[in-house]
């Protein structure tokens, strides 16, 4: 898939705080990136974009909130755009569809399902945080146009070693191409 091919949304429940707003101003944010018509990715569900060369971007429509993210699952790469959204411990998040790993759409939070004493029977599992692994950006609606402003903070965050040009060359290019069917 592209960077700029469209997918479809996957469904599920509860939503958290969404990091979009709207806006009633006639101009984007400086330093945002034009993404779509708002009735275009409510349509799609997804889109992702490359923006400034660099940065492979999700951007998604889900309960009537808009949320961007890299695109690639912080973990090992996984493509975010084909994961499914379900609740846990009331978060929304994205499922990587790789290895199963739960990103919080609204923080970028990852989260795992901790044991509170192992040798107990039956085993107590929670939700926890693992802290922010996903970089998530900034969503803002303008008259009916979708606008990113990228997180331009420098601390690292995992996901960002998929935004780089050594991964661009040669991990994406070492994949094996699919077979023509005859």
């Amino acid at each position: 898939m592209s960077s700029e091919e469209e997918t479809s949304q996957t469904t599920s429940s509860s939503s958290s705080p969404p990091p979009s707003s709207s806006s009633s101003s006639s101009s984007p944010p400086p330093a945002s990136h034009f993404i779509g018509k708002k009735e275009d990715i409510v349509k799609a569900g997804r889109v992702t974009k490359l923006l400034n060369g660099c940065r492979d971007v999700l951007v998604l429509y889900h309960q009537g909130q808009l949320y961007a993210m890299d695109m690639r699952c912080y973990h090992s790469g996984g493509a975010l755009q084909y994961g499914d959204i379900e609740e846990f411990n009331g978060h929304l998040c994205i499922v990587c569809p790789w290895h199963k790993y739960k990103i919080t759409l609204a923080e970028g939070e990852g989260l795992y399902q901790a044991v509170d004493d192992p040798l107990a029977k039956p085993l107590r599992t929670h939700w926890r945080s693992k802290g922010v692994k996903q970089r998530i950006h900034k969503v803002t609606e303008v008259n009916g146009d979708v606008y990113v402003t990228l997180n331009d903070s420098s601390e690292a965050i995992e996901s960002d070693v998929y935004q780089t040009e050594r991964y661009r060359t040669v991990f994406l290019k070492a994949q094996p191409k699919p077979k023509p069917k005859n």
